[in-house]
């Protein structure tokens, strides 16, 4: 019955420790999505940017400072969202981080609850080992008491009838003495 408290117990803890897990994949997901879309826009600001410089709208098909301009500012944009996709990206990492390291911490947590239970089991089969041992030589002893009880009854039983029959026997010669 312990056993079976014990091990319901330890399924209720480790399905609130996978449910943990669980809600940090959740925003583990989110942020790679995140990521994902940032990564998917630098994309397209980076086709613009090749349009852009291959774009010649001046004199003789040369490029004009509004192209140069326009191209700058584009590669601007790129760096910014570069910036902010290393950003976001070094809170991924800190997300799956802290996911390892929580992962680690319950499954370190989990091994020390499987080796206290495990030395409780020990304990409780040690107890009960001592308990057998203790419990045989009692019933030897009681096996023991009861057959030197017997001996003794046996022996007062000869004694009483020994005595009932002198009882007799003193009886019968104060009679023949009598008579």
């Amino acid at each position: 019955m312990k056993h079976l408290l014990l091990l319901t117990s330890l399924l209720l803890f480790s399905a609130g420790v996978f449910a943990q897990v669980n809600t940090d994949s959740v925003a583990y997901n989110k942020q790679r999505s995140k990521i994902n879309a940032m990564l998917a826009a630098r994309k397209v600001k980076f086709s613009q940017y090749d349009s852009s410089l291959t774009k010649r709208s001046g004199i003789f098909h040369m490029q004009t400072k509004n192209d140069i301009r326009k191209s700058n500012d584009i590669l601007m944009d790129i760096v910014d969202t570069d910036d902010e996709i290393f950003i976001e990206l070094k809170k991924l990492f800190d997300y799956r981080t802290s996911q390892l390291n929580y992962t680690a911490y319950q499954k370190k947590q989990v091994e020390n609850n499987v080796k206290e239970v495990e030395k409780a089991r020990i304990s409780y089969m040690n107890t009960i080992n001592s308990y057998r041992k203790q419990n045989e030589t009692l019933s030897a002893q009681l096996k023991k008491q009861i057959e030197d009880y017997e001996k003794r009854k046996v022996l007062s039983i000869i004694v009483f009838g020994f005595m009932l029959a002198s009882i007799l026997v003193l009886l019968v010669i104060k009679r023949k003495r009598k008579a």
